[in-house]
């Protein structure tokens, strides 16, 4: 076994012969009633440790092969999608729904964009950032689609990404509305999802390529 399991949402772990999974927690936000029947299937499994993950996740680390169906059946809970081509994650913060430096509403359109898009695959992995105030805690500019809060409604960034080759998104709009936000989102996303790209190649090495004014004209801008 050297592989990971990408239909379990499988990782498989240093020592060949265990998984980590990460059950889907929308924006880090999860019921106690699902935290707790976490807890228990990660000890009636005999896991390794309890990671909190840097995608809003909370990992189960070192589940055997022979019990990752038997682990999803009694979490029920939906997979994250940690690894493969698709959308992992869309990062939101609690904006106004808890915060007091909230200045737009970032759990309700990061729900929305969660039940849209998690898991979408594509030909690259992708992640969608959404902060409800512009100290941007969840550092939605360094994700191929950004949205950032602000007074006067939303501003958007896209083709950010961290990781060996870090890029800061590109902007492509201001002050728009809930509605608004929701739209740019979608005309980015699905130039990227109905692209032609060859595999593994992020957003913003696309609009590079192309350049920022192309780009723009691609989503209607």
């Amino acid at each position: 076994m050297e592989v990971d399991i990408l239909e379990k949402g499988a990782i498989l772990q240093r020592d060949k012969e265990t998984f980590a999974v990460a059950p889907h927690i929308p924006g880090g936000f999860i019921r106690v009633d699902d935290f707790r029947k976490l807890l228990d299937s990660a000890e009636k499994y005999n896991a390794a440790a309890l990671k909190m993950t840097s995608g809003q996740r909370i990992a189960v680390v070192g589940i055997k092969e022979a019990d990752l169906d038997a682990f999803w059946h009694d979490v029920q809970m939906d997979i994250g999608y940690a690894i493969g081509l698709c959308v992992r994650m869309v990062k939101f913060c609690p904006g106004t729904t808890y915060c007091r430096h909230g200045k737009q509403d970032a759990m309700g359109i990061g729900m929305a964009l969660d039940k849209l898009y998690h898991g979408r695959q594509l030909s690259a992995k992708f992640k969608i950032g959404v902060a409800g105030c512009e100290y941007s805690c969840n550092a939605p500019i360094f994700k191929e689609i950004g949205l950032i809060g602000f007074p006067d409604g939303w501003k958007i960034t896209a083709g950010g990404t961290c990781g060996a080759k870090p890029r800061m998104g590109d902007l492509m709009a201001e002050n728009l509305t809930n509605g608004d936000a929701m739209e740019m989102v979608d005309r980015i996303f699905h130039f990227f999802e109905d692209g032609d790209w060859s595999p593994k190649v992020r957003l913003g090495r696309i609009i590079d390529k192309v350049g920022l004014d192309e780009f723009k004209k691609a989503v209607d801008m």
